[in-house]
């Protein structure tokens, strides 16, 4: 009688906790969609001094005196004149520094940088000039400083440059930094009062310790980080820059390649768009060009998805499209297209076409090998309830494809549906780019907490036989909390489960802008964070990496009971705030899984692993955190981290079984070898 009884309590038990778990059934023997290469990766917009300041390792602010104050970043000391006849067509101004009437008097410069100048102990910085003597002989010197210092001498680092020349030469000299300083200043002296006076022009610090060790190369420590993501796509320039306030003010890719001294000044959108939080010194240099952005994205082994203007200025910023000089007309598009196609010969052609010697004459005579392009940021069209002005974007991306197809067919295109995921604009849009026929249309949603608990099933629904989704701007961003805390990392985990359950429509991913200066942000939320000497990556760039570097080459099918049916596990009623999704990983042999609990208690899990026997354990990355608001900063740049761990596996008939316990608010990912 005991042990009838024994046995009726465990079964009794063994029932409770079934009834208690969250079961999730993997069909390991059957592969489904393909997951792309281009699944996940990264987007670069210059904003928040991602490029200047920030991804580009000059660090000189305004290096050749065309910003339209021709000395902001500069303190001029002296007699100092600035010129506009310099040797650079594009770059005209230079300054002289000159006697300035004293023996104990001197002329000179010093350069701010960007929020200062960050320097490390025992490193070395390449200092470059175009100089010339107009007397046939000159001497400056070229310090790092700091202007605060304690010590006897501002100067802890010094070289002397002598100008030999009545000619424009460049001259190089290397400095090795005695302290690391976030906030070092670069001084150019003229040696003595004695001297007969210098021109100069295009004045350059850069880091010797480049990524790749290239003159003119990426900030290392921020460059890393992206090779680090092991991204399939690199989308740039931009987002809003690539439209400009103006069409002045546009992202021109011809502007951005030949020699750096070369290249024209842009300003940035992004200097006035916020008045709450404004930079009156955010330009564009272009030292980041096409080529450098072609050139990193082959070095991350990234697919480059460059973005062109369309001929729309930023609808934001210019709501009447019919207002006279604020759009370029249907009719007058060709020099749009032609650098378009332009485009396309730089990143492929021969070196014996035009800018296919471009190209090489920068010294890549390989193709870049692209595949895509986009065409158009943020654009939409209007219905008659909306402005009534029609299809503002569409018609002009028919002449562009048009053009595009018949030179490229290979090539594919990418349009949009606007700034929106939802709405009129989206609706309005999402038809037309199956009617145009482009290969993939960009997505973009900034979207609160509440908008990703409830859109788990999003691309469930969508149309299969039209093009494929590009989802290139996302990020959880609430109301009030628009910055990298925890909880929205956590949703974001939680909703890119539905990417990958969605491989055979979502091909590509990227989520909100990369970068941002700690001191110099004007939007959040970003994945790096970083000053002038230290950077950190935020708890949504480890859900990136995660999903990255745990991608699958094929979606499995994972669902959970719900009374006849079998359903995906994504955040539905009942489900417990549970989002998951299953891949294969043909060239591993492993099975991975991945499972966001978003709600706020640990949530007891089973995972019916079909159809695989003969294995005991899983091998398990884990994000977990107790602080919702909490987040890495520069001061605890590890405060949360992925922890890699294990977990038993149960053998049960023909499957195997892990019985878990996920934290609240967690992301955990499974991966069995098959």
């Amino acid at each position: 009688m005991k042990k009838m009884i024994l046995s009726m309590a465990i079964a009794m038990s063994a029932t409770l906790g079934a009834i208690g778990q969250n079961v999730m059934d993997v069909n390991t023997k059957k592969l489904g969609a393909p997951i792309q290469k281009t699944m996940y990766g990264i987007f670069f917009e210059d904003i928040n001094y991602a490029a200047d300041g920030g991804l580009y390792g000059e660090l000189v602010k305004n290096r050749s005196f065309e910003f339209p104050q021709h000395l902001m970043g500069w303190q001029a000391f002296g007699r100092v004149d600035v010129k506009d006849d310099g040797p650079f067509e594009r770059c005209p101004h230079y300054v002289v520094l000159s006697d300035p009437g004293h023996n104990d008097r001197r002329s000179g410069l010093v350069n701010e940088g960007y929020f200062g100048i960050g320097v490390k102990q025992g490193e070395q910085y390449r200092f470059s000039v175009w100089a010339k003597a107009p007397k046939g002989q000159a001497t400056i010197r070229v310090q790092l400083i700091q202007e605060n210092s304690m010590d006897e001498r501002q100067e802890f680092a010094e070289q002397k440059v002598e100008v030999t020349s009545t000619e424009w030469k460049k001259y190089t000299v290397v400095l090795t930094s005695t302290k690391t300083l976030k906030t070092a200043k670069l001084r150019i002296f003229l040696a003595n009062s004695q001297q007969p006076c210098v021109a100069l022009e295009h004045i350059s610090l850069f880091p010797v310790n480049t990524y790749k060790n290239r003159e003119n190369g990426m900030r290392r420590d921020l460059a890393q980080a992206l090779e680090d993501l092991h991204p399939g796509i690199f989308r740039f320039p931009g987002g809003c820059i690539v439209e400009g306030t103006d069409l002045e003010t546009r992202y021109q890719w011809k502007n951005s390649v030949g020699p750096v001294e070369n290249r024209p000044l842009n300003q940035n959108r992004w200097e006035h768009t916020f008045d709450f939080r404004y930079f009156p010194d955010y330009y564009q240099s272009y030292g980041l060009g096409f080529f450098e952005f072609f050139q990193l994205s082959e070095d991350i082994g990234a697919e480059p998805l460059p973005v062109i203007s369309c001929g729309l200025s930023c609808q934001f910023q210019n709501p009447d499209p019919t207002k006279p000089g604020v759009h370029v007309a249907v009719d007058d598009l060709d020099s749009y297209i032609q650098d378009a196609l332009d485009l396309v010969e730089f990143a492929n052609g021969d070196v014996t076409t035009k800018w296919g010697k471009v190209r090489a004459d920068m010294g890549h005579p390989a193709p870049f090998n692209l595949k895509y392009l986009g065409v158009g940021n943020e654009q939409w069209d209007y219905d008659d309830a909306h402005g009534g002005y029609g299809p503002v974007f569409t018609e002009r991306l028919k002449k562009f494809s048009d053009a595009l197809r018949k030179k490229y067919p290979d090539l594919k295109l990418i349009g949009t549906t606007g700034p929106n995921s939802e709405g009129w604009d989206f609706d309005l849009l999402q038809p037309r780019m199956k009617e145009l026929g482009v290969d993939l249309y960009d997505e973009h949603y900034y979207r609160d907490e509440q908008w990703f608990l409830t859109h788990g099933l999003r691309y469930d629904t969508y149309d299969r036989k039209g093009p494929k989704v590009f989802a290139g701007e996302y990020a959880c961003h609430g109301k009030g909390k628009k910055w990298n805390h925890y909880e929205a990392a956590i949703l974001e985990a939680a909703h890119m489960t539905g990417f990958e359950r969605n491989a055979d429509i979502v091909h590509m991913t990227t989520p909100a802008p990369l970068f941002a200066h700690v001191d110099g942000w004007q939007w959040r939320p970003d994945q790096i964070w970083y000053d002038q000497t230290q950077m950190f990556r935020t708890t949504s760039y480890y859900v990136q990496q995660l999903y990255a570097t745990n991608k699958g080459t094929h979606v499995l099918s994972l669902t959970t009971p719900a009374g006849k049916k079998a359903v995906p596990v994504a955040g539905q009623e009942g489900q417990n705030g549970l989002f998951a999704s299953a891949a294969f990983d043909k060239d591993a042999g492993e099975v991975i899984v991945k499972v966001a609990n978003t709600s706020k208690q640990v949530q007891p899990i089973r995972l019916n692993l079909k159809d695989l026997t003969g294995v005991n354990t899983a091998q398990t990355i884990t994000l977990s955190h107790a602080g919702m608001d909490d987040e890495n900063s520069i001061q605890r740049p590890e405060l949360i981290t992925p922890q890699q761990g294990t977990i038993a596996i149960e053998a049960d008939k023909k499957q195997s079984v892990i019985l878990d316990q996920l934290p609240p608010m967690s992301f955990r990912i499974y991966r069995v070898k098959k």
